[in-house]
């Protein structure tokens, strides 16, 4: 068979497309499904696990009284105050590591000495520094996703092409002008995969963050429904935290369509 021909046979005509998004829905939808199936049916007791119809119970009981509302926006507040923090050190740190030798011997041997040690292993070393209060809750958070945007865009910055360095030199620009207009713009797509590992970081920092001396958040309403033996409302925080954590896969993806339109790469068959 002549390969030309078929390279220019028109494609068969397809039903209507389905959007990504929506595509993307379907293992959530697969999830629900088995769950609805084992605690529906009976093959699980509800007692071990509570059916879908008792955790909206119990998700709208605590919604109406405003207990969900008032955990979720603590637990947000401290999630974006330590992303904020490890991001901007993050990148920063990568920045000055990635773009002159010097900054790797000084930078990139400590980040390497920091990504060995376990972050939670800090937690008590962070008690007694900074106190009980929110200051070990959000730095524990910084640490978790300051190392994953680091390596991610360091390794990016030294993937950047060397030619378009040496273009950009050749047109007069100068050491800024490289990293604003070279290397930083070639380093997105390392930054953004380290973007998704932190925001992953983030809500498991948060979970152990909370745990120290926490009067309200995701964490503390998680602790109180485990004295008590609530099951479904344990079941219930670990939905909202799934939700966050889709919603956070779903920003990310929003962000790489953005900044990404000129990068055209497999995207499978």
């Amino acid at each position: 068979m002549d390969l030309r021909t078929v390279a220019l046979r028109p494609a068969r005509r397809r039903g209507p497309r389905v959007p990504s998004w929506l595509r993307r829905l379907s293992g959530p939808a697969v999830l629900l499904l088995v769950w609805w199936l084992l605690t529906g049916t009976g093959t699980v007791d509800s007692a071990t696990f509570p059916t879908i119809p008792d955790v909206a119970r119990v998700g709208w009981d605590l919604v109406a009284a405003g207990e969900l509302q008032s955990a979720l926006w603590s637990s947000l507040r401290r999630v974006l105050a330590g992303l904020a923090c490890g991001l901007a050190s993050g990148l920063v740190l990568a920045v000055l590591a990635g773009s002159s030798r010097r900054g790797e011997d000084i930078i990139d041997s400590g980040m390497q000495v920091i990504k060995a040690i376990p972050t939670f292993a800090l937690v008590p070393l962070l008690i007694i520094w900074l106190g009980i209060y929110e200051s070990p809750k959000v730095t524990l958070i910084a640490l978790a996703t300051a190392w994953p945007v680091y390596f991610n865009t360091f390794g990016a910055i030294r993937n950047v092409d060397q030619r378009l360095v040496d273009a950009g030199r050749m047109l007069g620009l100068n050491r800024w002008g490289l990293v604003r207009h070279v290397i930083v713009p070639g380093s997105v797509p390392g930054f953004l995969v380290g973007l998704r590992i932190s925001l992953a970081n983030a809500w498991l920092a948060l979970v152990i963050a909370e745990e120290i001396n926490t009067d309200s958040g995701l964490g503390r309403l998680l602790s109180d429904s485990r004295m008590i033996g609530r099951v479904d409302s344990i079941v219930l925080v670990i939905v909202v935290y799934a939700v966050l954590g889709m919603l956070s896969y779903a920003l990310v993806k929003g962000l790489e369509h953005w900044l990404l339109q000129w990068r055209h790469g497999y995207t499978g068959s």
